[in-house]
């Protein structure tokens, strides 16, 4: 890991210098690891391809596993989407930001490995603080995915970031350590009824129970 890489931020009050630099690196099409509300993610320019592509490799992630975005309101969704069914509106009202990811349908312009040929793509607004930042002053999607290699485990801490991706990232932002607790529930709402792809955050029941009063 090069330390000087490693930017300790506030989680609470993030230092917006220090998100402007990150936000800088994004744009640039760099690559950074920042703290989510559970693990760490690695954030790119989602509309870079190059980028994309670097976070993939990073991850060693094979090519027909999607990435997810994060988005800093809905109004992204137009760039990203090209429906929003009443389901996801009636989530996103309910669980956003944080906790879903909701998947739809793809924009046929999105660079391939955030879909991975699937024609979806999965989109969350993040509720950590850190994150949030980060994405509204790049002013456009970020990659979410997790900062870990895959096929393991996904990191609570800096100091767990597996040294062949921290020596491959442009900026570490250290939010020190984060909650403990499951990633985000995943849930196809391209199809009715949606379909739950991971258990995470929020649980089945809470999200039947949702839909079932829209």
């Amino acid at each position: 890991m090069n330390p000087s890489s490693i930017r300790k931020i506030n989680s609470e009050k993030p230092e917006p210098d220090i998100i402007k630099a990150a936000a800088d690196i994004v744009r640039q099409g760099g690559v950074v690891a920042f703290p989510t509300r559970c693990l760490y993610g690695l954030g790119a320019d989602a509309f870079d391809t190059n980028a994309v592509d670097r976070v993939a490799r990073i991850k060693l992630r094979p090519s027909d596993n999607p990435i997810l975005v994060l988005i800093d309101s809905r109004q992204r969704l137009t760039d990203l989407v090209t429906h929003v069914p009443p389901a996801a509106v009636v989530l996103m009202q309910a669980f956003w930001p944080g906790r879903l990811t909701l998947v739809f349908e793809a924009q046929a312009t999105l660079p391939h490995p955030l879909t991975a040929g699937s024609a979806k793509i999965g989109v969350r607004i993040p509720a950590h603080t850190v994150a949030a930042a980060l994405v509204k002053q790049v002013g456009s999607p970020v990659t979410g995915t997790s900062a870990n290699i895959s096929g393991h485990p996904g990191c609570h801490r800096v100091s767990d970031l597996d040294p062949r991706m921290s020596a491959q990232v442009d900026m570490i932002l250290d939010g020190g350590t984060l909650e403990s607790g499951v990633g985000s529930t995943v849930i196809d709402i391209t199809q009715d009824p949606p379909r739950i792809f991971r258990e995470g955050q929020v649980a089945a029941k809470e999200i039947w129970d949702c839909l079932s009063q829209k």
